[in-house]
């Protein structure tokens, strides 16, 4: 069996998650974690046993027995220089989304691997989840006919978006629409976006966490075919206990809808109340399997690189999501549509809301 070394940069709540998967698969020879936080790094390392720890993620970059990185390093400033070191050090990357801060960072973050010939996918864990994947099929296969408009509405809790957007300043449309703004558009190649129509709420976050509530996300195919994304970050903490999303497709000659919104496992208790267990995006360890699709992206990096497989995302379907989500900030901002694609100086145009 071919295997590789991984290197796993920042081992938070995604990247132990990715470190654990790592560890048990039988395609990784060897496994390297960095976590600048002391008691972090000693409780994955407890948890993984790697062959290397170090607080110092260069030490990955510079050890050849590391094939492919793996950068979950918080905060998202940080994705652009250690993405690029990496690539600059000839290994394989996967990067949590996003993919950078500017579009310019962006471009020249793909041009890099592709002079480079290295693999460099975003994540983008939805596709993984099996009801998306039928959606898409469906829709690829004709089932609903000819696409006429799509809707996602996502929300998570506070305590999560508070946490996310304490980290640095960017949009509910980056850090939340833009998983929705993906699959739709992935779902809809080759169709392009040519306008983006987007509002944003400012009632209870703003007063805290200088975050927008909410954005509500219009986007127009140059097919004619509309679809709407809305994404929040300010459900109180009773229901779900993390996300909640609900997905419809409509097409000429039928619908899709798909309900992800958690309530099919209910935990009550005295002390705690009722409860939804299992309903965070990235998924989590049940005892002896894994419920929900971050394990399943992992292990697709992982196959990707060791058999020299296509990954799922390109580095290209995440930059033009990108230009989306800027747009719908931009658009946003500025109270009126936005075209696409931006012809502004690719330099100047940021994801920082």
């Amino acid at each position: 069996m071919d295997q590789i070394g991984i290197g796993i940069i920042g081992t938070g709540w995604c990247g132990g998650i990715r470190a654990e998967t790592c560890a048990d698969h039988p395609q990784v020879r060897s496994l390297h974690i960095a976590e600048t936080r002391p008691e972090r790094l000693a409780e994955v390392q407890a948890l993984t046993n790697p062959a290397t720890a170090t607080e110092d993620y260069r030490r990955l970059l510079d050890n050849d027995e590391i094939d492919a990185i793996i950068v979950s390093a918080t905060p998202e400033d940080l994705h652009y220089p250690m993405t690029k070191a990496a690539l600059q050090a000839g290994k394989h990357v996967f990067l949590e989304k996003p993919i950078a801060q500017t579009l310019a960072e962006a471009d020249e973050l793909i041009a890099l691997a592709r002079d480079k010939d290295l693999k460099f996918t975003i994540g983008y864990s939805q596709r993984f989840k099996p009801q998306y994947a039928y959606m898409r099929e469906k829709i690829l296969d004709g089932t609903v006919g000819e696409p006429v408009s799509a809707l996602v509405s996502r929300h998570i809790t506070r305590s999560l978006g508070k946490k996310i957007s304490g980290r640095i300043k960017l949009s509910p449309a980056a850090m939340e629409a833009t998983h929705d703004l993906d699959f739709v558009l992935w779902c809809l190649e080759p169709r392009k976006p040519v306008r983006v129509y987007a509002q944003a709420v400012e009632k209870v976050m703003i007063k805290t966490a200088n975050a927008s509530d909410c954005m509500w996300i219009v986007v127009t195919m140059d097919d004619g075919t509309v679809f709407t994304v809305g994404a929040g970050w300010i459900l109180p903490p009773g229901y779900p206990n993390y996300s909640t999303t609900w997905l419809e497709f409509v097409g000429s000659e039928g619908s899709l809808f798909i309900d992800d919104g958690h309530k099919d496992v209910v935990l009550n208790t005295m002390k705690d109340g009722i409860q939804f267990p299992i309903s965070s995006m990235p998924g989590e360890p049940v005892g002896h399997t894994y419920a929900g699709p971050m394990a399943s992206e992992t292990v697709h990096f992982v196959d990707a690189v060791a058999r020299d497989r296509p990954v799922l995302v390109t580095a290209e379907q995440a930059r033009k999501v990108m230009e989306v989500y800027i747009a719908a900030d931009l658009s946003a901002e500025r109270n009126e549509p936005v075209l696409l694609p931006l012809n502004a100086d690719p330099a100047s145009v940021s994801a920082v809301a």
